[in-house]
């Protein structure tokens, strides 16, 4: 009997012991005994990805620590400086795109760059270096004792002795490295905040999550940005343009999406845009998901392609931190907070690689109130299928909204005083009054708009290589008929500005007044949370201020005085 308890301690112990190895875009081994991740670096100076979210939020919406919160995303690489493994973080906002070797390196040089984590080398073998990782993992990267310090939500710091790696979301495959950690902050909590949502206010325990991805290929093409496309812009300022052109480069964030057969007219795409919508999203409103996202099919087949893009609904075994899937997320607050659509991207070329939509589960239940404030008789059973029904439309016309920003569209405020033309509006209800009685039957669109099709054409549009890309891209916007936009709406806008234009007295106004005082006004009113305006408020004001004076500058110049 002893002889097998003894076996059985030895054996326990040995399996207590053992290192679990994980093979994949990079090897690495996390050890029972100590919790630590051991990292095999073999490619120095090589870069790839580094991204940083939060996993499992607080729940609060005022403290914005959502789950599924994407946190930063940069480009690094290991080099190796003596014993020490250095991640460094390249400057990528300016370049050169020269022939000529030297002029790159003068402008790589000119420019700080900056190393994010030092680590000692554990082991070498065969030019084959074993970093201890942990140290990296264990790191507030998400800023959660920032954000709740400046909520006035009280003062937190990582307790290490509570935290620990979340071994079931630490995993490895061929493009990507996914670690998880459970990060434990205790402080002492004020105001009811934390307290309406934590069990123990003065232990707040995350989840982060930290993520090495192998960088897109170089067959990405960029497109250049065009003001009215409805897209965002992706700026750097390369030093190897010609003097007479701007060192300023803008091009638009979108997907990669390439026809099969360009010279066709209507194509499959060689590899479709998926988006893969949160398992834990409860019925009716997963498929009300699912089909106002699916609007954006119709915008596609617009710009030529078949089946471009579509829904899935995320498989159980699929993490949804990992970023090889474009993510609806479906998150619970303790109050009604906003939604909102945001993606990694290349910081070298704005090419998207993950679109992560995180969608307020309250917001359906307080539509749903209002609707019914709204309805006589809301209590009939059929009106509250009616009420039901429409609270769905609000939830598939959000749906299509914040996909709509992770393909790269901004916002369009004109859309609703031109007919829902685009659904990148904030929409209210369209209301009407019908034989003395509130009706909302028409309360929400139920397709995707003209001007997103618009939007899709111009970004994602495949063209065959005997047409000139530029040229088809400017009649894609030029041509006021097939973007839906009244003659008499543009003619009154333009009519106007040259208005306001002409009563200006640049002479008198150019020098200071309408320049300075306006980066002011618009960090006051910028639509921003009051505390999240505190982080580096010199540092923003200083960069509208200069981005003020280089307007002024071109008007100066434009103007001629």
């Amino acid at each position: 009997m002893k002889k097998i308890l003894f076996i059985t301690l030895i054996f326990s112990n040995l399996i207590f012991s053992q290192n679990i190895d994980f093979e994949g875009f990079m090897n690495f081994s996390y050890s029972n005994s100590s919790g630590e991740i051991h990292l095999e670096v073999n490619n120095l100076d090589k870069e790839f990805l580094y991204i940083n979210s939060l996993s499992r939020g607080i729940g609060n919406n005022d403290l914005g620590l959502d789950r599924g919160q994407l946190g930063n995303t940069r480009i690094v690489f290991f080099t190796k400086r003596g014993n020490k493994i250095l991640m460094v973080q390249p400057n990528t906002r300016y370049v050169s795109n020269s022939d000529n070797y030297l002029e790159n390196k003068a402008v790589e040089e000119a420019f700080a760059r900056s190393v994010l984590f030092s680590f000692e080398i554990i082991e070498e073998k065969n030019n084959n270096y074993i970093i201890d990782l942990t140290p990296l993992l264990m790191n507030d990267a998400h800023g959660v004792a920032q954000r709740l310090r400046f909520s006035n939500s009280g003062n937190y710091s990582l307790n290490k002795s509570m935290s620990a790696i979340e071994l079931d979301r630490t995993k490895a495959f061929p493009e990507n490295i996914e670690f998880d950690v459970i990060l434990t902050f205790t402080g002492n909590p004020m105001g009811n905040l934390v307290r309406s949502v934590t069990p123990t206010a003065s232990n707040i325990t995350v989840n982060q999550h930290h993520s090495f991805v192998e960088l897109p290929d170089k067959n990405y093409k960029k497109r250049k940005f065009d003001p009215r496309s409805g897209s965002n812009p992706f700026i750097v300022y390369d030093y190897s343009t010609p003097i007479d052109e701007r060192l300023e480069q803008r091009f638009i964030v979108r997907h990669r999406l390439n026809k099969k057969y360009p010279d066709q007219e209507i194509s499959e795409p060689t590899e479709p845009i998926i988006y893969y919508i949160d398992n834990g999203t409860p019925e009716p409103v997963k498929s009300a998901l699912i089909e106002g996202g699916n609007w954006w099919n119709q915008a596609f087949e617009s710009a030529g392609y078949k089946d471009a893009f579509r829904i899935e609904v995320l498989p159980e075994d699929a993490d949804p931190m990992d970023v090889r899937y474009n993510l609806i997320q479906w998150i619970h607050r303790s109050t009604r907070g906003w939604s909102y659509g945001a993606s990694i991207v290349d910081p070298r070329t704005g090419e998207i690689i993950k679109g992560q939509v995180s969608l307020g589960s309250l917001r359906v239940r307080q539509d749903y109130m209002i609707l019914s404030g709204l309805i006589d008789n809301p209590n009939t059973e059929e009106n509250k299928k009616l009420i039901k029904e429409t609270s769905l439309d609000r939830i598939r016309q959000l749906s299509a909204h914040e996909i709509g920003h992770t393909l790269g569209f901004g916002h369009n405020f004109i859309s609703s005083a031109n007919d829902r033309v685009s659904v990148m509006d904030y929409p209210h209800p369209k209301i009407s009054y019908v034989d003395n009685q509130i009706n909302i039957d028409n309360a929400y669109a139920k397709d995707i708009g003209e001007w997103d099709k618009v939007s899709v054409q111009y970004a994602y549009s495949d063209f065959s290589n005997s047409l000139n890309e530029d040229q088809e891209l400017n009649k894609i916007l030029d041509d006021e008929i097939s973007n839906k936009m009244p003659l008499d709406i543009i003619e009154t806008a333009r009519k106007s500005f040259d208005e306001r234009l002409e009563k200006i007295n640049w002479n008198e106004y150019y020098q200071d007044l309408p320049f300075n005082p306006s980066a002011l006004s618009l960090y006051r009113w910028a639509p921003i949370a009051e505390e999240l305006k505190t982080l580096d408020r010199q540092i923003v004001l200083n960069s509208m201020i200069l981005k003020w004076d280089i307007i002024k500058k071109e008007f100066v110049s434009l103007i001629q005085f």
